[in-house]
């Protein structure tokens, strides 16, 4: 048998083998769709598609963005966590909507108060 492959153990997948010296990395159950490693990325994500919501919507997109931030910088610290996509989308969303529930709420404050 070749130097190159090693024998799997009790804990790997008979088929699947590495170069010797060499551990094999076995994704998880969700394929790494989930970034479960990245909470602040994860959250993010679910606050800024949740921020759409009226009347909840500037209450969930602060911390979107807040969140997302944060999510990017745990990725760039640790590059095993992902969670980038995740991140961004909660950025962006929680951006956007912080400026459109914001814009909404301070144009019925003036509108109020005009009357």
């Amino acid at each position: 048998m070749s130097q190159d492959f090693q024998e799997p153990n009790e804990h790997q997948d008979p088929l699947v083998q590495a170069p010797a010296g060499h551990p094999v990395e076995q994704g998880d159950a969700t394929g790494g769709i989930i970034p479960y490693k990245n909470g602040p990325a994860l959250m993010a994500y679910y606050l800024g598609i949740f921020s759409l919501i009226p009347c909840l919507g500037l209450v969930l997109a602060i911390p979107a963005f807040v969140l997302g931030i944060m999510g990017l910088k745990k990725r760039n610290q640790n590059p095993a966590v992902k969670g980038t996509c995740h991140a961004w989308i909660g950025i962006i969303m929680g951006g956007l909507f912080t400026l459109i529930w914001g814009g909404v709420l301070v144009f019925a404050i003036i509108a109020q108060l005009a009357n």
